[in-house]
């Protein structure tokens, strides 16, 4: 039939299902026409009628009628500003064909919400690097919490990336500049925590949250760097046992409040929480662990204070 055409699956559509993959390639396409598509047999996969919602196989070949109206739109880098291009592509600290890494700063989201226009989901498409779809997110930080980031550039590092993560398979490491000194210096908070509006509180009927710290240095018991490592992944898991333990992050608006951080008007009014490493050797079975700079307010405030870390 003439305008018929026979796509192989790619490698980055791999697990993808089928009603996804006319999506991507073909958004222009509406929900009735695709089911009735398949109906007719029109589309088929490996020559053989197909459901909705199939699981590809990179290699198989799809068949498909003619669609030259549905077609995606080619990408265009107009869809972000040459600013936030610039701005977005200067945070990366590691790229492969497989995954980036950025280092974000502190007040930027990851995602957009209520009054949040301006975030790392909506700058994706300038972080493609001549890949033929853009990086996926795989995991979140804190809009106020600066540090690593990873995303995926393939759905089957996405896939990878997302159990890993979920399994909590790739070890993590915060450092925090906290009020007052963890004591004892070093050990494990196992508190449970529960969401209550944007706060997660310690509570007997939360859920489990267990971290494990020790203190890298300190400011007499004014003030002390603390290296953070959660087992468990809950909301604000290491700003709520921080505080739990009497010492709350430098700059936490939502766990140390206002009147208590006047007291500190030399440190820097923003949260000194800092996703500082990740192991990421799981993914690749050889050593991998990548770490990001100090923002400079961080870095900043720790040497007026007199406390030292090398990077």
């Amino acid at each position: 039939m003439p305008g018929v055409s026979v796509v192989k699956v790619k490698v980055a559509d791999d697990g993808m299902r089928l009603n996804r993959w006319f999506l991507k390639y073909y958004p222009g396409l509406s929900l009735g026409r695709f089911q009735k598509l398949l109906r007719t047999k029109q589309i088929k996969v490996d020559g053989k009628k197909a459901e909705a919602n199939l699981k590809l196989t990179s290699g198989q070949e799809i068949r498909v009628p003619p669609l030259d109206d549905e077609k995606a739109a080619p990408y265009r880098e107009s869809g972000v500003s040459a600013k936030d291009a610039a701005f977005v592509q200067s945070l990366v600290i590691y790229k492969d064909d497989n995954l980036l890494v950025l280092n974000k700063p502190s007040g930027l989201a990851v995602q957009g919400g209520s009054n949040t226009n301006r975030h790392i989901d909506g700058m994706l498409d300038a972080l493609t690097f001549g890949a033929e779809e853009r990086p996926k997110l795989v995991h979140r930080i804190d809009k106020d919490t600066s540090g690593l980031l990873v995303l995926a550039r393939s759905r089957k590092y996405a896939d990878l990336l997302t159990k890993a993560f979920r399994e909590h398979d790739l070890p993590k490491t915060y450092l925090a500049l906290t009020v007052g000194c963890p004591n004892p210096e070093d050990g494990v908070v196992k508190a449970p925590l529960e969401k209550v509006g944007e706060r997660s509180l310690v509570s007997e009927s939360g859920k489990p949250a267990i971290t494990e710290y020790r203190v890298l240095d300190s400011a007499a018991d004014r003030f002390a760097l603390v290296e953070a490592r959660p087992l468990t992944g809950r909301t604000h898991q290491i700003r709520a046992h921080l505080e739990y333990l009497g010492t709350p992050i430098a700059g936490d608006n939502k766990y140390f409040g206002g009147e208590s951080r006047q007291k500190f008007a030399m440190i820097a009014d923003k949260l000194h929480l800092h996703a500082y490493k990740i192991d990421l050797s799981v993914i690749y079975n050889k050593k991998l662990v990548l770490t990001a700079p100090l923002p400079a307010y961080f870095k900043a405030d720790l040497e007026a204070l007199g406390i030292s870390f090398k990077e």
